[in-house]
């Protein structure tokens, strides 16, 4: 797969406890993703956060929570995003979904070794 000049990035912030269908949202979406032949993923756990309900979710000892945030960041074309946008959005029930052009300069697979 090629990539090259303008295209999407897709932020997806939900929390490390929802869940679709008896899994984890997060492992869920990306599942999703590779399903549809999506460039790539990347899940990132937070320390701290809040969302719309400001309710916050920490590592801080004395707060901890079973709930941290999670972001995942997914980066390919602008046509082939858009084309699993509505999906995501279904999957999504409650969290932020946010879009931004990006210049990608490389996306290579690491070359195999002689």
């Amino acid at each position: 797969m090629k990539i090259e000049g303008t295209g999407l990035l897709v932020r997806i912030y939900i929390g490390e406890s929802d869940q679709w269908h008896g899994k984890p949202l997060y492992r869920a979406i990306v599942e999703f993703l590779r399903e549809r032949g999506i460039a790539g993923a990347t899940v990132l756990r937070g320390i701290e956060g809040y969302g719309a309900k400001a309710h916050l979710h920490t590592t801080r000892i004395l707060r901890l929570s079973e709930d941290l945030p999670v972001l995942i960041e997914v980066v390919d074309q602008e046509d082939r995003l858009r084309g699993v946008l509505s999906e995501l959005d279904g999957m999504v029930s409650d969290g932020l979904i946010t879009l931004e052009r990006v210049e990608v300069i490389a996306y290579r697979p690491r070359r195999e070794e002689a």
